[in-house]
């Protein structure tokens, strides 16, 4: 029997499954990038919901694992050289998902760095600045008379997906036939854009039919429609 119990995080979510990997989350787009992820490989995994409303994310178990107080987080037993490995941060944990199952990221290297870098495409744009744009449309923000901080992240948000646009003009998916972790990444926060966040008409959304044909076959796959909802809420 594997033993977590030197990580703090397992005394307010005890392991019921020790011997796979401990996934710390909520259905948002960062979060289920890695829930999709688990199910695309197959990987035996736990899932922990971590509640925004008890600010579970503030909790001393769970600053243990990631002081930034973000989801999604991981606890994998199985680790580099079978020591358990806790890990933060959803595009790391995608690579390290990709690197240690040999899956959704190419062995080729150029391949892979291209890869890596509409990962980080996702990372430093579309989820900053869609996640600004939902701010000010949706939650507080919405309710500021000043239109301005609004417009600059509706003008940024399209212009990312024009470039997403362009790039799957002649493509599948973001690196062509094959679907990487790129998508994983990518998709979640175009599909929040458009349904969560109801800013759809403001960017415009079809003037860019080639993301939205992606983001279709994106959602059609099984194990898409398994991890947008893990962890399942309470």
């Amino acid at each position: 029997m594997i033993d977590l119990s030197a990580f703090p995080i397992t005394q307010k979510w005890p392991a019921s499954h020790p011997d796979r990997l401990q996934l710390y989350s909520l259905p948002t787009p960062n979060g289920v990038k890695v829930s999709i992820m688990l199910e695309e490989t197959g990987l035996p995994y736990e899932a922990h919901l971590v509640s925004f409303e008890s600010n579970d994310q503030m909790s001393p178990a769970f600053l243990s694992l990631n002081p930034n107080n973000k989801i999604p987080a991981i606890l994998d037993p199985h680790g580099p050289g079978e020591r358990p490995l806790a890990l933060f941060e959803s595009g790391a944990i995608l690579l390290y998902l990709a690197e240690k199952t040999g899956k959704f990221l190419p062995a080729d290297p150029a391949e892979r760095y291209e890869t890596i870098q509409w990962l980080m495409f996702q990372m430093g744009g579309i989820g900053p600045m869609f996640g600004q744009l939902g701010f000010f449309h949706k939650f507080a923000g919405k309710d500021y008379e000043d239109k301005r901080p609004r417009d600059r992240y509706v003008a940024e948000s399209k212009r990312l997906l024009a470039v997403l646009n362009q790039r799957l003009a002649d493509r599948e998916w973001i690196m062509g036939e094959r679907y990487t972790i790129a998508d994983i990444a990518v998709f979640p926060w175009v599909r929040n854009l458009i349904g969560y966040y109801g800013a759809g008409e403001l960017v415009g959304v079809s003037d860019f039919p080639h993301v939205l044909r992606a983001l279709d076959a994106f959602v059609a796959r099984p194990a898409v429609a398994t991890g947008l909802g893990i962890p399942a809420k309470a």
